[in-house]
C-alpha cells in the first residue's frame, strides 16, 4: 500500500485529532527505533518539537519543520540543536539539520551555520555556510567545521577566523580543544591587531589568557620594532612576550640578538640574556654580553656580563669593554659610558702594536668624536706608555682616526729602552697623531726628562736630566726622535756611568707594561668568566594525534544521506604538519657546555 505524503501540526489540532496523531507517531517511532538498535547501544537523537513529515521517497527519514511554537528542536547526551528543518534517520541515528542552525554543548561552546549534521553514534557533527563557533572570549568563523564530542575538538582546513578580545587570528588550518580551551592553528598563520600582526608557521592560542605560542619562523611587526624568532610566546592582551631560539628584535636603527629576550610593548623595553648583541645600524656599531637591557623610547641600552662595545671602521675598529656599558641618546648623538674596570683596544697598523688603555670608567662620544678614560687611566700607543689623571683621545670625525691625545694632571709619559725608562712627566700631555700614530708630544708646565739619546748607530749616547717649563718630544715609528725644551731651567746629559740608577727614575713613575692589552681577548684578562643562567626553553607541544583517526577509505562508515565522503575524513598528506615534541630532536637551546661560551 501507497503511503501518502502526512504533514501534522499538534499545534493546531482538535483535541482528539491530536491524542490520535501522537499515539500513532510516537507508536511508529518507538517502533522504529526499537527494531533499529538494542537498547546497549548509543543514546538515540531526540526530536522533541516541529511539524513532522513523512514522505514516500524518503522511506528511511523522518522530516521536522518549524511552527509557530518554534524551530525545530533536538537533544542528544548533552547536545542541543535548533533548526529550521530537520531530517532524522532513526536507523543511523543521524539527523540532518538545515536553516538557521544551532548547537550548544553545555554553557560553553555554541555553533551556528546554515547546514549541519549529526551522528548519534559516533558523536561526531559536521556543519558548513558561514560556520560560527563561539566560546566564552573568542568567535571562530570558517565555512566548514567539524566537530567530534568524544574527542571534544573542532577542525577545519578551509580557512578560518577567530576573533579575540583583543586581536584577529586567522589561519588555512586551525583545530580547536574545548577541554582546554586552546586553538591550534597551521598555514598561513596571522594574528592581526591595532598596534601588530603576528605572523607564524604555527601558532598555539589560549582563549582564556590570550596567550600565543609561537613554532617556526614567526614574526611581530610593529611602526617600531619588529621580533623575529622560531619559538616564542606572546601575551596578546598583555603585550608582553618571551623569544628563544634564533631570537632577535628590529628596532629603526638597532637590532637586538639572545638567547632569549623578554618584550614588553607597554613601556618600549626588552631585556635579552646569553649570548647577546646589538647592532647599531646607523652607527656601524656593536654591543656584546650576556645581559642586556633595551629602552626604546630613551634610546638607552644597558649591558653587563662580559659586555663590550665594538665601532666598526673597516680594519680600524675599536674595542671598549667594562663590567657595565650604557648607550645613550638619539642616533646622531650616541654616548657610550662604561663603568667599573674599563678597558679599551684599537689595531695598530700592520706590524705595529695596537691602542690600547685601562681605567676605571670610560666615556665616548661619536657626534663629538672623543673618548675620556677616567680615575686612574693608562694608555698604550706603540711603545708609549702615558697615564695622568684624566686621558681624552679625539678622533677625526670625518676620517674617524686617532687626531689628538690629551692628558690632564700629573701627565706621565714612559718608553722602555733597553738601558732603562724614557720619561716625560708634566702637569699637561698633548699629543698628535698622524695615521694613528703619535708623532709629536707636548708636556705643558713643570715639565720634567729622563732620556736616553741613541746615535745612528744605536749606540747610547747618554742619560738626558732636564727640567723645563715645556717640552716637545719628536717622534718616528713611536720612538722618540728629537726633544725641544721651552724656557729650559737646568738640565744636563750625563755619561751612563755618572748618573745613579736611583736618580734614572722621576718621581711617581709606574710602568704598566705587563698589564698591556695585546689582543681582544686581553679585554677580559683577569676577570672571571660570568656564571650564564640556564635558559628555559618553551618545548613544543605533546603529539595529541590527528583529527582524523587512520581508518584506511574502505572501511569509513558514514550515513548513506550524509553530505560527506569517506575521503573527507581522512588526513590530507599534503597539509602541513603540527610541530609535536615526538618530532623534535632538541628541546632546549642551551646546555651546560654552551653556557661556557665568553663571547
Amino acid at each position: 500500500m501507497k503511503v501518502p505524503n502526512v504533514r501534522l501540526s499538534p499545534s493546531t489540532s482538535s483535541g482528539l485529532a491530536k491524542v490520535e496523531t501522537f499515539i500513532f507517531f510516537f507508536t511508529l517511532f518507538v517502533s522504529t527505533s526499537l527494531v533499529a538498535q538494542p537498547t546497549t547501544e548509543k543514546q538515540k537523537v531526540d526530536i522533541q518539537s516541529g511539524y513532522l513529515e513523512i514522505k514516500p521517497e524518503l522511506p528511511d527519514a523522518v522530516i521536522y519543520t518549524k511552527d509557530e511554537n518554534g524551530q525545530v528542536y533536538v537533544v542528544h547526551e548533552g547536545v542541543e540543536m535548533w533548526c529550521d528543518q530537520a531530517y532524522l534517520y532513526p536507523k543511523d541515528n543521524f539527523v540532518k539539520a538545515y536553516g538557521t542552525v544551532k548547537i550548544t554543548q553545555g554553557d560553553t561552546v555554541t555553533m551556528n551555520s546554515t547546514y549541519a549534521e549529526y551522528n548519534g553514534n559516533t558523536s561526531f557533527a559536521f556543519a558548513s555556510g558561514d560556520v560560527v563557533l563561539r566560546e566564552p572570549k573568542t568567535t571562530l568563523t570558517t565555512d566548514t567545521l567539524y566537530f567530534d564530542r568524544v574527542k571534544q575538538q573542532a577542525y577545519y582546513r578551509t580557512g578560518g577566523k577567530v576573533v579575540d578580545t583583543a586581536s584577529t587570528l586567522t589561519s588555512r588550518i586551525g583545530r580547536y580543544f574545548a577541554e582546554t580551551k586552546k586553538y591550534q592553528f597551521l598555514s598561513d598563520v596571522k594574528i592581526v591587531n591595532p598596534k601588530y600582526t603576528v605572523n607564524s608557521e604555527q601558532l598555539d592560542f589560549y582563549s582564556e589568557t590570550g596567550g600565543a605560542y609561537l613554532y617556526g619562523e614567526s614574526t611581530i611587526v610593529s611602526e617600531t620594532s619588529t621580533v623575529f624568532c622560531e619559538r616564542g610566546y606572546y601575551d596578546t592582551r598583555g603585550d608582553t612576550g618571551y623569544f628563544v631560539k634564533n631570537s632577535r628584535i628590529d628596532y629603526e636603527n638597532r637590532t637586538l640578538y639572545g638567547d632569549s629576550i623578554y618584550f614588553d610593548r607597554n613601556t618600549s623595553f626588552a631585556s635579552a640574556t646569553n649570548n647577546i648583541k646589538v647592532l647599531d645600524t646607523l652607527n656601524k656599531s656593536v654591543i656584546r654580553g650576556h645581559y642586556a637591557e633595551v629602552f626604546r623610547e630613551k634610546d638607552s641600552v644597558f649591558i653587563t656580563k662580559r659586555a663590550v662595545a665594538v665601532t666598526l671602521r673597516d680594519k680600524d675598529s675599536m674595542y671598549v669593554h667594562a663590567d657595565t656599558l650604557r648607550i645613550t641618546g638619539k642616533p646622531e648623538n650616541r654616548i657610550l659610558r662604561g663603568f667599573y674596570r674599563a678597558r679599551m683596544f684599537k689595531y695598530g697598523a700592520p706590524g705595529e702594536e695596537p691602542t690600547s688603555g685601562k681605567c676605571d670608567s670610560i666615556y665616548s662620544s661619536e657626534s663629538l668624536g672623543i673618548t675620556k678614560l677616567l680615575r686612574k687611566p693608562v694608555l698604550w700607543s706603540g711603545g708609549n706608555q702615558m697615564t695622568g689623571d684624566t686621558i681624552h683621545l679625539l678622533s677625526n670625525k670625518v676620517t674617524d682616526k686617532l687626531d689628538t691625545l690629551k692628558v690632564f694632571n700629573n701627565a706621565f709619559l714612559v718608553q722602555k729602552d733597553s738601558a732603562g725608562y724614557n720619561q716625560v712627566k708634566g702637569e699637561r700631555l698633548i699629543g698628535l697623531f698622524t695615521n694613528n700614530e703619535l708623532d709629536t708630544v707636548s708636556i705643558i708646565k713643570n715639565a720634567e726628562v729622563i732620556y736616553y739619546p741613541r746615535n745612528e748607530d744605536d749606540e747610547l749616547i747618554g742619560i738626558n736630566n732636564t727640567v723645563s717649563s715645556s717640552i716637545e718630544l719628536y717622534m718616528k715609528e713611536q720612538q722618540i726622535t728629537g726633544t725641544k725644551f721651552i724656557k729650559k731651567a737646568k738640565g744636563k746629559l750625563y755619561p751612563e756611568s755618572e748618573l745613579p740608577k736611583n736618580a734614572r727614575i722621576l718621581k711617581g713613575f709606574v710602568w704598566r707594561g705587563d698589564e698591556r692589552l695585546q689582543t681582544i681577548n686581553d679585554l677580559f684578562k683577569g676577570k672571571p668568566k660570568p656564571v650564564l643562567p640556564k635558559i628555559k626553553g618553551i618545548p613544543l607541544p605533546e603529539d595529541e594525534g590527528e583529527f582524523f583517526e587512520n581508518i584506511p577509505l574502505d572501511e569509513i562508515e558514514l550515513p548513506e544521506s550524509s553530505k560527506l565522503k569517506p575521503e573527507d575524513l581522512l588526513n590530507r598528506k599534503d597539509d602541513p604538519k603540527m610541530k609535536t615534541r615526538e618530532n623534535e630532536t632538541k628541546i632546549e637551546i642551551e646546555d651546560e657546555d654552551e653556557n661556557e661560551n665568553e663571547n
